[in-house]
């Protein structure tokens, strides 16, 4: 048997054996540790950790572009298909209503027969109003026609008048009592003249009632006359090759547009409340001259001079209608 001597000594020499084995394990996982770190593996698999965030939000940009975010995101991606492709079709539309002729138009008539935009004064169309009555004198008014040939004429109130658009334009008048009148517009009705308002000569009124009477329940509508000439072409005073204002007279229908030609295409020029269409610098004044009505129907007129304040007759009428 072991004496108690030996056995203490057994007991220290595993104490000791047992610490050892303790540090020799935490001096080689230490040395595992320190190995492990310093690896290059290692240090990549640290920066793949640190950018994994931004892996995991790239789908979600990418969905965004694609219009798959999320309702509160920016609607413009998606928007922007569907305003091209609603809009690709108007320019074809447009395209083919302006190189489609007018079956109508005469032979002298060219360009685009497309009916301009429609004024106050439309075709087919019946307007309720009240009729009063003027001295109208030779009959010359706000469009500046000049004397008239007939007293069958009228102003038109400020509204219906539209910027001298209605100048020219013949109204059949429509009283209550049955009697009707036909009159051409060459004058203007300021207020207190309401819409719907027709100034009538004092030779017209009198067709349709006593003068006494002052104002007079009416219905009128744009009519087309069968029984009237060609239409003319006036430069006004002062007008040459610089400035010129260019008014058209004794058309059958409203003039919707005036354009000069400019050598490589057409001016519109702006209209005037008295009536002229004004070319300011100059251009096109003495050249061709194309006339549109509120119809479509162009009618082109060539070979005039800029003669100021002078009728020059054409050979063209708008058709009737």
């Amino acid at each position: 048997m072991m004496t108690t001597r030996q056995i203490a000594r057994q007991r220290k020499r595993r104490r000791r054996l047992a610490v050892g084995t303790a540090a020799a394990l935490t001096s080689v996982g230490v040395l595992v540790y320190l190995v492990m770190a310093l690896l290059p593996g290692h240090q990549v698999d640290a920066e793949s950790t640190a950018a994994s965030p931004l892996v995991t939000t790239q789908p979600k940009a990418a969905d965004t572009a694609t219009g798959t975010a999320s309702p509160s995101a920016t609607p413009s991606p998606s928007a922007s298909p569907s305003a091209s492709s609603s809009t690709s079709p108007k320019p074809k539309k447009t395209s083919k209503a302006v190189q489609t002729p007018s079956k109508a138009a005469p032979k002298s008539s060219r360009g685009s027969t497309t009916p301009p935009a429609a004024g106050r004064i439309r075709p087919n169309t019946s307007y309720k109003g009240v009729a009063t009555a003027y001295e109208a004198g030779v009959g010359d008014g706000a469009c500046l026609f000049g004397p008239s040939p007939d007293m069958m004429i009228a102003a038109m109130n400020t509204t219906d008048y539209e910027t001298s658009r209605a100048c020219g334009a013949y109204i059949l008048v429509h009283a209550a009592n049955g009697k009707s009148v036909t009159v051409r517009i060459t004058n203007e009705c300021p207020l207190p003249c309401a819409p719907g308002q027709i100034d009538l000569s004092q030779q017209a009124f009198a067709k349709l009632a006593d003068l006494k009477v002052g104002r007079l329940a009416i219905t009128w509508s744009l009519v087309s006359p069968s029984s009237i000439g060609t239409m003319s072409i006036r430069y006004k005073t002062g007008s040459s090759i610089y400035w010129c204002g260019i008014q058209v007279i004794g058309h059958r229908n409203p003039v919707a547009r005036l354009e000069v030609s400019t050598g490589g295409g057409w001016r519109q020029l702006p209209r005037t409340s008295f009536n002229y269409f004004i070319s300011a610098d100059g251009t096109g004044c003495g050249k061709a001259i194309r006339v549109t009505d509120i119809y479509g129907e162009q009618l082109t007129v060539s070979g005039l001079g800029v003669l100021a304040n002078v009728v020059q007759p054409t050979r063209v009428q708008f058709a009737q209608h």
